[in-house]
Parts: C-alpha cells; structure tokens; sequence
C-alpha cells in the first residue's frame, strides 16, 4: 500500500460520522445495530464504511455469519476515533469554560499510594492559583488507567507501565519506588512482639489482593522464598474501605504501600508491624501520551505534580 499523506483525512473528506460509526461498529459487532444507534440506515452506514475501506486501502471489518469483527487496521482506526472524538468533545467542554470565566477542565488517573500522597498535595497547590480549574482524578489500577490514557480520556497518570505493555507511544517519568509493608489495627498484639519474623506472620489471618495481582504474587513467594508455605486464611479484596474495617474489627494483618500506611497511622487508625519486607513494587511515575497535547490546566497540573514529587521523594 502506497504511504498515505499526513493530511489524507482531508483528501478523504472524513465524516465525523465515519468516526462515530467505527465505534459503534466496535461496540455492537453489527452493521444494523450500529446504523441504528447513530439513527442511520444499514445502506448509508455500509456505504460510509466500504468509502472509509476504499480510502485506506485496508479492511477494517471481518464479515462474519454472525456479526462483524475489527481486524488489527481496524482495531487502530476505533482507537484513533475514540481519541479523536474525546479531544473534540474536551476542546468544545474547555471553550465553554472559558467563555463562562472558568479555567477547562483537567482528567488525570492515579494508582493508590501517589493518589493518596502526592496528588492531593498537587492538586492543592494548582487550586491556589487556579481555583476554577475543574480536576477530575480517577483511582485505578495501573492497566486500567493505561487503556484510558490510551483512549485519550485522561491528560495524564501516575502509575506503571505493566508488563503486557511496552511503553509505545508513551513517555514515563519515574517518580520513586514503592516500598510496602505489613499493617494490622493498632491494638493488635503482635505489635508487641518482639524479633518478629515471617513464620510468625504465616498462620495468621491475611486480607490480601486476589490471585494473579503482582503484589499477591510478590506477597507469595516471600513466604515460600523463607521456606514457608503462603497463608492459607486469606480475604481477597482490593477494596481499601473494606480492608480498613476489616483490620479493625479482626485481627488480620494486610500488606500496602508503605506511605498509604503512614496515613492510617497518623488516623491512629491502623499500626505498622516491626518487620521489614524483603521486597518493594515496582517503581511508579508519570505517563502521558506521546500524541496527547495537554491543555493549560493539564499542564499547570502536571508542573504540581512534579514539584510536589520532588518534595515528597527526593532524598
């Protein structure tokens, strides 16, 4: 295939109906219900669809007996479409901001432990000087936030680059390591205890990640590294407020970053266990997309973000 021109879409005169329909396609996996949710009929949306094809010189669908499947040209098309369709619908949200006096509308996504540490202390400072600046922050794990950054509903994140992912398109700033450590309610008794040690730690009553998550992994091969088999009365749960009623009304201990630790002891909430932990998780930072340009408030966030890391993390 012939390299298309850097502005092909002019020369194709791409619909932003021709957007819209890629994703519905992608949602519905049928040419009918797809015409249907964009209130199109089935001849115009196949038409739309085989100009699109023609254009590229690729096929973007499978027809299948059953329905339609995106091929890989496809799958990169519904995703430069959702991203494209997400700026113009943020550009529209910030010039209706500013008319109105206000200062756009910032979307950034973090893992826990800097959603808990740094970035209340950034988004803090860029209320001082930007009080109308609307910041919508998101907390999920890093995989999740990596498709939404992908899709262009984030400015930016802070997290990983997960091991399924291999960083293209993305720039990374490495803030700081994350190291971790085991909690339990503060009157709990082996907070007393003295020279503790791992196989102390093995028969009791864990709240734990599930199966499969890096830090359970990292968690079970500790005790089988020490020679000891993984504890076996065990609470799978992510959910932070459930872990926290949980600690406090048995007596489980649970493992978490240790600076998301420090802040439920300050609470008096939860104490840290005299024990080190032979391990930490992988370092987090900030990544952004390498064709993503961020707006004035994105970027004034941003610049808070990496003052407030350079306080918190800097020796």
């Amino acid at each position: 295939m012939d390299t298309l021109n850097p502005n092909w879409f002019l020369r194709a005169r791409l619909k932003t109906r021709q957007l819209l329909l890629l994703i519905a396609l992608d949602e519905q996996r049928n040419i009918h219900r797809a015409a249907e949710a964009l209130h199109m009929t089935q001849p115009a949306a196949s038409k739309q669809l085989k100009d699109l094809e023609e254009m590229l010189d690729v096929r973007l669908f499978e027809r299948l007996p059953r329905g339609m499947e995106p091929t890989i040209y496809g799958e990169t098309m519904i995703r430069h479409a959702r991203m494209a369709l997400t700026s113009l619908s943020l550009a529209h949200d910030d010039v209706l901001a500013l008319k109105s006096g206000l200062g756009g509308q910032v979307e950034v996504g973090s893992i826990m432990t800097p959603g808990i540490t740094l970035l209340p202390q950034a988004i803090a400072r860029v209320k001082q000087h930007a009080p109308l600046l609307r910041i919508g922050v998101r907390l999920e794990p890093s995989h999740v936030l990596l498709e939404q950054l992908e899709q262009g509903t984030l400015d930016f994140m802070i997290g990983r680059i997960v091991e399924r992912d291999n960083g293209s398109g993305l720039i990374y700033e490495e803030l700081t390591e994350e190291p971790s450590c085991v909690v339990a309610r503060a009157s709990h008794p082996l907070h007393a205890a003295q020279d503790l040690q791992l196989k102390d730690l093995a028969s009791q009553p864990w709240i734990l990640p599930p199966q499969g998550s890096v830090l359970r992994n990292r968690c079970d091969m500790m005790f089988r590294r020490a020679g000891l088999e993984p504890p076996a009365n065990v609470v799978d749960t992510t959910a932070l407020l459930l872990v926290a009623a949980l600690l406090q009304q048995t007596d489980a201990v649970h493992v978490m970053p240790a600076a998301v630790a420090q802040h439920y002891v300050a609470t008096g909430v939860l104490g840290i266990l005299p024990i080190a932990l032979p391990w930490k998780m992988d370092a987090f930072g900030i990544i952004r997309h390498h064709d993503h340009l961020l707006s004035p408030g994105a970027n004034l966030l941003l610049q808070a973000v990496r003052a407030a890391a350079k306080e918190i993390y800097s020796p």
